[in-house]
């Protein structure tokens, strides 16, 4: 039988097959506006069944929560899915957008796989096992550790999320007080998977839900660095999200974003 990261990497390449070939066809794509008023496609759906499926055939009693087909089953262990981690950027055509998935037992996430499958690559990690990436054919293998980043946030490399267009006024005004003392910088890759390879000081995600946080979280977290919002660090919440190479560039960083 599969490890529980074995199985999240699988389950995570089958949907990210299926993603690609809808990124292929972008231009047949009907696009659709949920009630919040963000982006989603028939591609969002159609990968998030691939994953379910994987996941369900494998280990038919664990409970799973999906962005799109919400929560099913009941238990201690849950999936945590992100389909298409950045639609917005996917129905432009942008190579940036991720599949996302992360195992939660008793209320910790233990198993996390964040793949980006436009560049062909593949992130993941396990509680107390590091994290690690590779090309999604499992050559270029290797393991991701933080920068040795200062702790002043004065030249800090910082990574904003998100980007146009899916940027709003409110997101700006959200980023403006670290950006005012960190050095906002350009990413290729979703920010916080930079954080972790050591690119990027900070990453700051002005919004998202669990999903968008599950996995992620615990990348950052096994590559050295730390992970939170604005009620300090713990595991993944809805809400903002602020990623650091250490736990005291975060606390400088929480500070300036959340004063007292």
């Amino acid at each position: 039988m599969q490890s529980d990261l074995e199985l999240a990497r699988t389950a995570v390449l089958a949907g990210a097959a299926v993603g690609l070939r809808y990124f292929a066809a972008l231009a047949d794509l009907p696009q659709e506006r949920k009630t919040d008023g963000s982006v989603v496609t028939e591609a969002d759906r159609a990968v998030e069944a691939a994953v379910r499926e994987v996941l369900t055939a494998a280990r038919p009693d664990d409970a799973i929560l999906g962005e799109e087909g919400g929560a099913t089953g009941a238990g201690e262990r849950r999936w945590i899915i992100d389909p298409i981690d950045g639609t917005a950027q996917f129905v432009a055509g942008d190579n940036r957008w991720l599949v996302l998935l992360a195992l939660e037992e008793a209320g910790e996430i233990t198993t996390a796989v964040a793949a980006v499958p436009a560049q062909g690559r593949v992130w993941w990690a396990s509680r107390g096992g590091g994290a690690f990436s590779a090309d999604l054919d499992g050559t270029g293998e290797q393991r991701l550790h933080v920068g040795q980043a200062t702790t002043a946030l004065a030249g800090a490399r910082l990574g904003a999320i998100p980007v146009p267009p899916n940027l709003t006024a409110a997101d700006e005004a959200i980023t403006a007080p670290l950006a005012a003392v960190a050095s906002v910088v350009d990413w290729d890759v979703h920010a916080a998977l930079l954080v972790a390879n050591g690119e990027l000081d900070l990453a700051l995600q002005t919004r998202g839900q669990v999903w968008d946080f599950a996995a992620t979280s615990l990348i950052v977290s096994e590559a050295g660095g730390s992970y939170g919002g604005a009620d300090g660090i713990r595991g993944p919440r809805a809400g903002v999200s602020l990623f650091a190479a250490n736990p005291a560039l975060w606390h400088a960083a929480h500070a300036v974003l959340w004063p007292v």
